[in-house]
């Protein structure tokens, strides 16, 4: 298992360990351990998964303080295209994003520090997306950035994407508590 760092400070790709045989595949997600050697969070208190068809965008979605959290996300039906904003203020990086191919094929997935958005677009049919958080789901701190406001070329048009993820505020216009 490695973790690889991405241009986003905390934010780490992560290729797991994998065996395929003649039965199928095995893949190690998740190293406490190796997470620990990097300073990054592993105790994690709520878990989900989201199905998608393709041409779905689900996003930009994040929880703000005092429930902001940690993310450990991965895709483990079909591929999409994983989108992470930076909206940590303080962040050289601020304002820009990276977006990275998962694919359960290969078991990538991507650990998401607090003040970041995160979202994706399914680019196959039955996508199937997991989520590890680090802490429980607050409603009142449920929050979002509109998913066509920050320069992403999601490659795709007339995306199917949720009322709540079209009202959300577009970038320029969120003051951002991280």
């Amino acid at each position: 298992m490695e973790l690889v760092p991405t241009i986003l400070e905390g934010c780490f790709k992560i290729h797991p360990f994998s065996i395929e045989d003649e039965r199928g595949t095995f893949v190690k997600t998740f190293n406490a351990e190796l997470f620990a050697e990097f300073g990054l969070q592993t105790e994690w208190r709520e878990e989900y998964y989201s199905s998608s068809r393709k041409g779905v965008i689900r996003g930009m979605h994040f929880q703000t303080p005092p429930h902001d959290h940690e993310k450990l996300v991965y895709c483990l039906s079909g591929k999409v295209l994983d989108v992470i904003l930076d909206l940590r203020s303080a962040s050289r990086t601020y304002g820009r994003y990276i977006s990275i191919a998962l694919d359960a094929n290969k078991g990538h997935g991507m650990f998401i520090p607090k003040g970041m958005a995160h979202g994706f677009l399914a680019l196959t049919e039955n996508v199937l997306m997991a989520y590890k958080v680090a802490t429980t789901y607050a409603p009142q701190n449920d929050a979002g950035i509109r998913w066509d406001s920050f320069g992403c070329d999601w490659g795709v048009n007339n995306p199917i994407i949720s009322t709540r993820d079209n009202k959300h505020p577009f970038l320029e216009d969120f003051i951002s508590p991280f």
